[in-house]
């Protein structure tokens, strides 16, 4: 029996496998437990092994590539199409081995160790500031309750707080005193530990050549470069500047027919965290040339087009828009390794 493909529905304890021959006929099928999973490929001769990009999809694909296989992790959201009727294990196993067979369907790239841990890290940082939003915001509605009128802002809003528990009229309740020192106690805390975070990343990509060029583009900080590094993994796979920002979702959605064409919305398809950290960068580089061009400073194109962006179509158009354009700037310094020039196409053309 020519077995060449396995089809690998991942779950925490159960796996359910189906193989298929060179003609893609499914030869048998499995329901191993985890133990079983790591020894049936080790005595497996060296195949193609199919997976979903899904949690823990990229350990295994590690464990599975050192064996010998080869292995392709798929979106989970373009497998989903190849369910027949009902949904169940073995039928997901069984469309992992006909969406292999789509030549337009694109593979995740396994990613290493590191690159994992960073994205880990991101996450965890993104969990930090958002159970600190939160805790600011109790102290916000707790004490409007008795009275006090917390600011807008993270630092004004911690300050205010603590010039209301230090004030006499109104005063806020000895019973609630306690809880609000204690969450104040743990919002340091938070920053602390989002503080040392960031120095980690640092420390992973001092030396990484990638970073340190996305690092000049404007509105591409540390969070930035290292997410982008670490989820994208490689950029070969993408064949311009526009298929990575529509991978990032910054490119309108198409509802087209016939001759005519409509143009939407950004899609807001893929990483949400890497699409929000673009916008947010964007947003910073399109403010910063607002005040630039207040005080008469000199402008490089890029901020100048903002500009001009932001006049004809308005403010959050114009963030919108200038995230997309640094998505292909960072295609573009990526892919050709070169430093960032905010008059490039002047000199050399369109990048």
């Amino acid at each position: 029996m020519n077995t060449t493909t396995v089809g690998v529905d991942l779950a925490k304890n159960r796996f359910e496998l189906a193989v298929a021959d060179a003609e893609h006929r499914i030869q048998r099928r499995a329901r191993l437990t985890r133990a079983q999973f790591a020894g049936f490929f080790g005595n497996h001769p060296a195949s193609r092994v199919v997976m979903e990009a899904c949690g823990s999809a990229h350990h295994w694909a590690r464990t599975l590539q050192a064996q010998g296989h080869q292995v392709q992790l798929l979106p989970a959201q373009y497998v989903r199409a190849y369910v027949k009727r009902n949904k169940t294990d073995a039928a997901d196993a069984g469309a992992l081995l006909e969406a292999a067979r789509c030549a337009e369907i694109r593979p995740v790239p396994v990613k290493s160790i590191e690159q994992q841990a960073i994205q880990q890290l991101h996450r965890l940082r993104a969990q930090c500031m958002g159970t600190r939003i939160a805790r600011i915001n109790w102290l916000r509605g707790a004490l409007r309750e008795f009275g006090f009128c917390i600011p807008l802002g993270a630092r004004r809003g911690i300050s205010a707080v603590r010039q209301a528990l230090a004030a006499c009229e109104p005063a806020v309740p000895a019973l609630l005193r306690p809880g609000i020192e204690d969450t104040l106690v743990e919002i340091a805390a938070l920053e602390q530990r989002c503080t040392r975070i960031e120095r980690e990343l640092a420390g992973l990509t001092h030396d990484d050549v990638v970073v340190r060029n996305l690092l000049a583009i404007p509105g591409i900080g540390l969070l930035s470069a290292t997410a982008l590094t670490a989820a994208i993994v490689d950029i070969q796979r993408f064949r311009s500047g526009r298929h990575l920002a529509s991978w990032l979702g910054l490119t309108a959605r198409e509802y087209s027919s016939g001759e005519r064409r409509r143009l939407g919305r950004i899609s807001k398809r893929g990483d949400v965290y890497l699409r929000t950290l673009l916008i947010h960068g964007a947003r910073a580089v399109l403010n910063a040339a607002l005040s630039a061009a207040h005080r008469g400073r000199p402008l490089d194109r890029l901020r100048t087009w903002a500009l001009a962006t932001q006049q004809r179509c308005g403010y959050n158009k114009a963030t919108v828009a200038l995230a997309n354009k640094l998505a292909r700037i960072v295609w573009a310094t990526w892919k050709y390794q070169r430093s960032f020039d905010g008059n490039w196409a002047l000199r050399t053309g369109s990048a």
